[in-house]
């Protein structure tokens, strides 16, 4: 939690004291704060998505004097956090999760200039490089048209931005995939907010057919290996799996394929980040945020985990 301007705001979770709990997007490891708050910031994107997937109507507030939301480019509603103090000028920026290169799904990430940043330490280390994102997504749409004329092509992502990313890639190469109900309902949202997505649901009079054929299929990770048996056994066809993380780059998954199509930045376009800003203190957040202080500080800069009840001066 931060203080600000008298103000004790949480980011992405429930602190008991916080005046404002802000929620950067809607992912479940950062809505903390969203069923007992009742001053909750975010974007009406995010808000909406809340109530699509978990069924919880955030209370919202207005942003205090001082404090704005900027695109972060993570997903669909995703905010970063700014604060100015109004008497010394100095400005603040907390990310949450977010991304510097291209989304299909979301606006672009704002930058502006700040004198501190507090940053979301995802991918905290030098092993986090990835590759160009359109030559990633190139091979993806190469191994799923290939796979393809095999047999069934099943795909693990997670039910909000990664798969409306993936579905997106998929339309471009003329791939109409079948997804879950889950995704679906999620899809709406997107559709709802201008997102172009074509895909074929359990509700689509077209269903049944389109799994007697050859398809490529969408679920959540919990969900591939037992949808892979059923689909074998159902079809009695050759199932292929793939993951699409920014973890495939230093993980060997339990997969046929694994590509590099993360909605987080990586160690390089953080420092590109920072660099961006100008910001001459670097706070770091979340579970490596020791990790990722002391990989920024080898890199010269003034980087350190954010303490408790950091106060913004």
């Amino acid at each position: 939690m931060i203080q600000f301007s008298g103000l004790q705001i949480s980011l992405d979770r429930r602190e008991p004291a916080s005046d404002i709990d802000f929620i950067s997007h809607a992912h479940s490891d950062h809505i903390g704060a969203a069923k007992s708050s009742k001053s909750v910031l975010a974007s009406d994107q995010t808000a909406e998505l809340i109530s699509c997937a978990y069924g919880i109507r955030i209370s919202r507030t207005k942003a205090p004097d001082g404090v704005a939301m900027l695109d972060a480019g993570h997903m669909l509603g995703s905010k970063q956090l700014c604060m100015r103090d109004e008497i010394t000028g100095i400005q603040t920026i907390y990310t949450g999760d977010f991304q510097t290169a291209y989304s299909r799904t979301s606006p672009k990430i704002e930058t502006k200039d700040a004198d501190c940043i507090i940053m979301d330490s995802t991918f905290y280390s030098q092993s986090f490089v990835f590759e160009h994102r359109l030559d990633e997504e190139e091979a993806f749409a190469r191994w799923v048209s290939s796979s393809m004329e095999h047999g069934i092509v099943l795909l693990s992502a997670y039910r909000m931005g990664k798969a409306q990313d993936i579905i997106s890639i998929l339309n471009d190469n003329n791939i109409t995939p079948v997804v879950s109900k889950e995704i679906s309902k999620i899809n709406g949202v997107y559709r709802r907010n201008g997102i172009r997505l074509e895909y074929i649901s359990p509700d689509d009079p077209d269903h049944d057919v389109a799994l007697s054929g050859t398809f490529v299929g969408i679920t959540e990770k919990r969900d591939l290996e037992h949808m892979k048996s059923c689909l074998k056994r159902i079809h009695g066809k050759r199932v292929y799996t793939a993951y699409t993380t920014g973890f495939a780059k230093i993980m060997r998954l339990n997969s046929d394929a694994q590509f590099v199509i993360s909605d987080h930045s990586d160690f390089v376009q953080s420092m590109e980040y920072i660099d961006s800003t100008g910001a001459s203190n670097v706070y770091t957040y979340g579970q490596n945020s020791a990790l990722f202080a002391a990989n920024l500080s080898s890199k010269g800069y003034k980087a350190e985990p954010l303490p408790s009840g950091f106060i913004l001066k």
